[in-house]
């Protein structure tokens, strides 16, 4: 199937979305001590391709607590624990993560830490291609959190039959 074909069946395919969740790994944001009006995350559903937008994410516990206060490395970590766990309850994985924006509170001070971090877990993720990323410093919404990560997921649903590439 050709690039215009594709085009046009994904402009005139029903759209279907809904909020991704997994109370498992962090709470929701209308859950939090002062509540917050976002989901974690957008699950977009269009003709076979499905597109999530998992919204920033930083280290949060299961109750919505900050976690790891003053570490880096440990908010990193976390944060990246709690993306997986958003992508897992979607039925996939970093492999089909194609974009993350990156938040620093500090840039200067902690991007090699960050840098660090991220390349250990995209090596254990046997990533490849990488994602395509924009590192950011930004004042984030809790003063205490030092990292924050959005990220967008894309990946087919359905397969297209063979025949149909002709």
């Amino acid at each position: 199937m050709i690039t215009k074909d594709i085009l046009e069946m994904i402009a005139h395919a029903p759209i279907s979305k809904r909020a991704i969740t997994n109370p498992r790994v962090l709470n929701e944001a209308c859950s939090y001590a002062k509540p917050s009006s976002f989901s974690r995350g957008m699950r977009i559903d269009l003709n076979g391709l499905t597109i999530l937008l998992i919204s920033g994410t930083a280290s949060i516990d299961e109750d919505g607590k900050s976690i790891y206060v003053g570490d880096i490395r440990a908010q990193m970590r976390r944060t990246l624990a709690n993306i997986t766990g958003l992508l897992e309850s979607e039925g996939c994985t970093w492999h089909d993560i194609v974009r993350t924006t990156c938040y620093l509170r500090d840039i200067d001070r902690d991007y090699e830490a960050f840098n660090e971090e991220r390349t250990a877990f995209y090596r254990e993720q046997g990533l490849d291609p990488l994602p395509a990323s924009t590192g950011i410093q930004a004042k984030l919404c809790r003063p205490e959190l030092l990292v924050e990560i959005e990220a967008i997921a894309m990946f087919q649903t359905e397969r297209q039959s063979a025949d149909t590439h002709e």
